[in-house]
């Protein structure tokens, strides 16, 4: 059984970083997604089995890197320029797609989130 857990969420000011992290077991494609008080889940960013080239969704792209050390099997997503908007719950998620999809559907495997905030 696949285990997510993330952590390092919290509460900051507009312009601040963040970084979360995502420890997995398995080897997966690994996605984060956020969920916002009252929309919908949407995707942040994903990232292959080897690596390389992550995707992002074009409103964190060129904020946010995505990275991922298949031997400590952590994900990291360092979210820098925070903005209001990125307010929300975020959610590790990991998938058997050998492509960095942003479709949740293909996500099989799912934390439990880690809220972050940013005050304006």
């Amino acid at each position: 059984q696949v285990q997510l857990a993330e952590s390092g969420g919290g509460l900051v000011q507009v312009g601040d970083s963040l970084r979360l992290s995502c420890t997995y077991s398995g080897r997966y494609t690994m996605g984060w997604f956020r969920q916002a008080p009252g929309k919908e889940r949407e995707f942040v960013a994903a990232i292959i089995r080897n690596g390389m080239n992550p995707r992002y969704a074009d409103s964190v792209k060129g904020r946010f890197t995505l990275s991922r050390d298949n031997i400590k099997r952590i994900v990291y997503l360092q979210m820098n320029y925070l903005k209001p908007d990125d307010t929300a719950i975020y959610y590790c998620a990991a998938s058997n797609s050998w492509s960095s999809s942003a479709t949740i559907e293909e996500y099989a495997y799912w934390g439990r989130g880690t809220q972050v905030t940013v005050s304006s």
